[in-house]
Formats: C-alpha cells, structure tokens, sequence
C-alpha cells in the first residue's frame, strides 16, 4: 500500500489519515488516458491507482461530456488535421463583428468549438486531439 500511496503522491493526491484521497484533474484525466490505451482495462487501471472500477468510469463519463480534459497523447511523428477554408459571401462578411472575428473555431461533426483567438497553440492542438480520441 505504501508503493499506491507514493505513487498516488507523485501525481498530486492528497492522501488524509482518514484514508480519504482528493484527486486533481490532472490526475483523473492520466488515469482514464491509461484506460484508453490498446489492451488497456479499466479494472487494471483502476487497480493500479487503488481505486474501484465504478470510479474510474465515472471519471471517463466526465471525460466524455467534456468535463475532464484528457492530456494529448504523445506521438512519435507530426499529427496533422485537415484545414477547411471556405468562401465568405459578401453579405455575410461583417468586419464590424469583432467578437465573432476574433474567435478560432473548430468544427468536428455536430460539435463547434469557439476558442479566444489568442488560445496558446498547444492548448488547441490538445482540444483537436481529444475531439480525434476514441469515445470512452
């Protein structure tokens, strides 16, 4: 148990006496990651990181509503995603609507995405990512 618990501090978890644990996002979202990964189980993962199994599907349930952000996976080569560039028509250009303008705006599906136009570019590459990712 001791081996859990310095690992579990390693990532953050705040251990009580009372055995009590509180779980930062980060480590939640590693957890379900783990999950994600090819021959993965939620029963192995969630043994590793002492936890039920219910929980851990709890938590890829928040992930999958977009309440828990999953890390971006890392690749060995450049990921790269398709760009669609269409044409304003002249009565819909309206450079007056800064707010709009000013907007990065990802579309995935029935999904739209609107981030600040200065989103650091490793944070939308993260969003873009997770929208790519393997339903929970």
């Amino acid at each position: 148990m001791s081996a859990t618990n310095s690992f579990l501090k390693s990532l953050g978890v705040e251990i009580y006496a009372s055995g009590h644990r509180r779980w930062p996002a980060e480590a939640k979202a590693l957890a379900v990651s783990m999950t994600l990964e090819a021959g993965a189980t939620v029963n192995a993962v969630a043994e590793r990181f002492g936890i039920l199994p219910n929980q851990l599907s709890a938590w890829r349930r928040e992930a999958k509503q977009g309440k828990l952000m999953l890390p971006a996976a890392e690749v060995e080569e450049p990921v790269f995603a398709p760009l669609v560039v269409c044409e304003v028509a002249e009565e819909e250009a309206r450079p007056e609507v800064t707010s709009q303008a000013a907007l990065i705006r990802i579309i995935r599906g029935a999904v739209v995405i609107e981030l600040a136009h200065d989103m650091p570019v490793a944070r939308v590459a993260e969003i873009v990512h997770a929208l790519e990712a393997h339903p929970c």
